[in-house]
C-alpha cells in the first residue's frame, strides 16, 4: 500500500502569532490557498483519508474530503510532537522559546519529558510506529492520504530511513533549526509498504 504524508499548510503560530492552544492553531488565509491546491493536484482518489485532531490539519485535509466525498475520513492521534510544557509556553512567540528548544535538542535525551501535556521524543516515536503499522495493515493497492505535522511527518521518515539508529541517534540527527529534514507546509512525504518493509520518498514541494 501507499500512503502520502502532508503537513497542514501555513497557520497563525507559523506566521508568528503567539498561540494559546496548540490544538486550535486556524489556517492563514495562505494556508486555506494550500489547502485547495493539495486538493487539486490529486491524481487518484485515495481508499481512506486520515487527519489528526488539530484544527489546521482538518482545515487542510478539508478540500482534499470535499473533493472526494465518498472516501472514508479517520481521526488518528498523529497530532504534532509536543516536547515543551504547554501550561509554560503557551502564548509565547517563537523567538522567547528557542533558548529552550535549542537546549532540548542539543541534550537529546530521548527519554527526557518536560512536564505535563508534553511528550518525550521516544513517545513520538511510538507514535509514529502505531500508526504506520495501521498503514501497514490496509489491503495491498491500497492508497490513504494522511493529514498531518511537520514533525510527526519527520519522525515517520526517521524511523523509515533511520531504522538502523536508536531514538537517541535518530533524536540528535532531527533537528536543525528548520533546516532540512524539516518538513515544510502543504509539503507532501509519500511511503510505500511493500513486502514486509516501508520505504520512502524524498518531500514534495508545496
Amino acid at each position: 500500500m501507499r500512503a502520502i504524508f502532508i503537513r497542514h499548510g501555513e497557520n497563525t503560530g507559523n506566521a508568528g502569532v503567539p498561540c494559546h492552544d496548540l490544538a486550535t492553531i486556524a489556517l492563514t488565509e495562505r494556508g486555506h490557498e494550500q489547502a485547495r491546491a493539495v486538493a487539486a493536484s490529486w491524481t487518484q482518489a485515495p481508499a481512506l483519508i486520515v487527519t489528526s485532531p488539530y484544527t489546521r490539519t482538518r482545515q487542510t485535509a478539508a478540500p482534499t474530503i470535499a473533493r472526494f466525498p465518498g472516501v472514508p475520513v479517520e481521526v488518528w492521534p498523529i497530532e504534532e510532537f509536543t516536547y515543551l510544557q504547554p501550561a509554560r509556553w503557551n502564548g509565547t512567540r517563537s523567538a522567547e522559546r528557542m533558548p529552550h528548544l535549542e537546549r532540548y535538542w542539543r541534550e537529546a535525551d530521548p527519554d527526557y519529558c518536560d512536564g505535563e501535556g508534553a511528550e518525550s521524543f521516544s513517545t513520538l516515536l511510538r507514535r509514529c510506529e502505531a500508526a504506520l503499522t495501521r498503514l501497514a495493515a490496509m489491503p495491498a493497492g491500497s492508497l490513504a492520504y494522511v493529514f498531518g505535522h511537520g514533525q510527526f511527518i519527520q519522525a515517520a521518515r526517521a524511523i523509515v530511513a533511520d531504522a538502523h539508529l536508536d531514538d537517541r541517534a535518530k533524536m540528535r540527527a532531527f533537528w536543525r533549526k528548520g533546516e532540512p529534514p524539516a518538513i515544510g507546509n502543504a509539503q507532501r512525504v509519500g511511503f510505500h509498504w511493500q513486502g514486509d518493509r516501508w520505504t520512502c520518498a524524498p518531500a514534495l514541494a508545496a
